[in-house]
């Protein structure tokens, strides 16, 4: 029997996982894919924590950055990106910043891509980690967050936290390369629902594929690692996977091992 959810609030409606094909065989096709109209930018300088100044041919103009991070390695000089052109009267400018491209290859830096790469792979029925939930539901408050993923199904209903990735050092994806606050109480939250019997995780979703493992970045938020072992040691479920990134779209790519 499923467990109720009347404590859970908010949320969209439930959307069901993909079937198979007529044979019986699964098919995966990207729904993450960009617009065609990419435009090419070198990057200047980022003038705050959401707009970078970029030069597009030979104007400089101002990219929204959806990315509350750093993002250090990436602001450098003279590094190429790829914008997506934005309109609207309510713009303060008229680019998102979307790729930046590194010696090994595209990093998506747009925070709010990985809950939609998750719930993606999660209807192809790519994540066998959650094979046994047949819904997902995304944005559902549980106390004082909203949590970015309900998977339901025959049990208890799994919590699921996204968090984006992009800090890569020796091979190695860290979280967060900014202490986080906002991180610390979602970790919470789902100890929390653990403890009140529900299943609770965390996926890290590292937007580039140079990475062999995840860790959390001890060095920039030591209280975040305490945090997210201390769940872990209590069954909240930590997983991370890289992506692979190209100019027309980001995948879920596979898993990596998580070293706490």
């Amino acid at each position: 029997m499923q467990q109720p959810l009347s404590h859970l609030g908010g949320g969209t409606s439930m959307v069901r996982r993909r079937g198979l094909g007529t044979h019986g065989e699964r098919h995966y096709k990207p729904i993450m894919r960009f617009p065609p109209n990419l435009q090419p930018a070198t990057l200047i300088v980022r003038l705050n924590r959401f707009v970078a100044l970029v030069r597009v041919g030979k104007r400089e103009v101002q990219a929204h950055v959806a990315n509350s991070g750093r993002l250090r390695e990436f602001f450098q000089p003279g590094r190429e990106a790829l914008l997506v052109p934005k309109g609207g009267a309510h713009r303060k400018t008229s680019y998102d910043l979307l790729l930046v491209r590194m010696p090994t290859g595209l990093v998506s830096v747009d925070a709010r891509l990985p809950p939609h790469l998750v719930q993606e792979a999660f209807e192809a029925e790519r994540l066998p980690q959650f094979g046994e939930y047949s819904q997902a539901r995304r944005e559902v408050v549980y106390g004082n967050s909203r949590l970015d993923l309900m998977l339901a199904g025959a049990g208890p209903a799994c919590l699921i936290e996204v968090k984006s990735v992009t800090l890569i050092a020796n091979g190695r994806a860290l979280f967060p390369d900014a202490p986080t606050e906002r991180g610390r109480r979602h970790v919470g939250e789902l100890d929390q629902a653990k403890k009140e019997g529900l299943r609770a995780a965390i996926v890290f979703v590292i937007q580039r594929a140079d990475a062999s493992a995840f860790s959390p970045n001890d060095e920039g938020d030591p209280s975040f690692g305490d945090a997210l072992r201390d769940a872990a040691s209590r069954g909240v479920e930590i997983y991370a996977y890289r992506c692979n990134v190209s100019e027309q779209e980001i995948v879920i790519l596979n898993e990596v091992p998580v070293l706490l």
